[in-house]
């Protein structure tokens, strides 16, 4: 390959690669959007019916060192609050990591899931340690703090 050819190449790639850059915080943005709706929704589900909520987590999900309702208060709470700050992009690595623990817990307590419903937890669990470990990129309150507090905890 002639040095002329390469050259172009690593134009066209730099080009690419800036291109992709552009697009990432708008990635990021989706992905966030996306798990905490999840969430959010079986929150919401959750407080449309509290008699079952808490008939489920009594016979259904097994969590046994919570009373039942303790772990539907506390179930409820982290669906409906960690969804929140996770779109805000506030504590973002925080929300991940609390999401992607209680992800993992609700795989654990519910042995009857079904191979989708595992698997669709297993994809929510990969975008939640992706967010734990990347962040939540620069459209995230995260991100506009921490240029105006340098000293605070790094967003991205």
């Amino acid at each position: 390959m002639t040095q002329r050819k390469l050259k172009k190449l690593l134009i066209a790639y730099g080009s690419f690669v800036r291109g992709l850059n552009f697009l990432a915080p708008a990635v990021d943005l989706l992905i966030r959007l996306y798990v905490a709706n999840v969430f959010w929704k079986s929150g919401l589900t959750k407080i449309a019916s509290w008699q079952s909520t808490v008939a489920l987590f009594k016979y259904e999900y097994s969590v046994p060192w919570l009373p039942p309702e303790v772990a539907a208060v506390l179930a409820t709470s982290i669906e409906l609050g960690m969804p929140v700050l996770l779109v805000l992009g506030l504590a973002g690595r925080v929300a991940a990591l609390v999401l992607f623990l209680f992800n993992i817990m609700a795989v654990v307590s519910y042995p009857e899931l079904t191979d989708l419903a595992r698997q669709h937890h297993y994809y929510w669990g990969m975008l939640l340690a992706f967010l734990l470990v990347h962040g939540c990129g620069k459209l995230a309150a995260d991100y506009f703090l921490n240029r105006k507090l340098p000293l605070s905890f790094p967003a991205a």
